[in-house]
């Protein structure tokens, strides 16, 4: 699996958390899971460099 592969799949795993009727502190996990797959989906153009 791809480093990218990587990231959307922890972006799935934080939003399905984020969906659920629990209490996270201080971070948003749905914000979390957005920037992983921000981050996934920006990565060959991070690494072309």
């Amino acid at each position: 699996m791809s480093v990218q592969g990587i990231f959307y799949l922890i972006a799935v795993i934080l939003l399905v958390l984020a969906a659920l009727p629990i209490g996270s502190r201080g971070v948003s996990l749905a914000l979390l899971g957005a920037a992983f797959a921000l981050l996934g989906f920006s990565w060959d153009a991070i690494t072309a460099g």
